[in-house]
């Protein structure tokens, strides 16, 4: 298939299908995973884990936050 043949078929497509195209065509390109990212997300998440159980921080529920916020 041609991509001149590919873009004409694409804009029969709606708007949902033409992001979904879109996503996927993007996704695909992305081939490489740094597990750099990953290995750093799991260490966050047991350091985390370890201030919950030891009591240094207490957990809050997402209400909690929202009106910190709002102060």
């Amino acid at each position: 298939m041609s991509i001149q043949k590919a873009l004409e078929d694409t804009k029969k497509l709606n708007s949902s299908e033409r992001a979904l195209l879109a996503h996927c065509l993007i996704s695909s390109l992305e081939t490489e995973q740094d597990d750099g990212v990953d290995n750093a997300w799991f260490q966050l998440a047991e350091k985390r884990i370890k201030e919950l159980r030891s009591g240094a921080v207490t957990a809050m529920t997402r209400q909690e936050i929202k009106q910190q916020v709002k102060g």
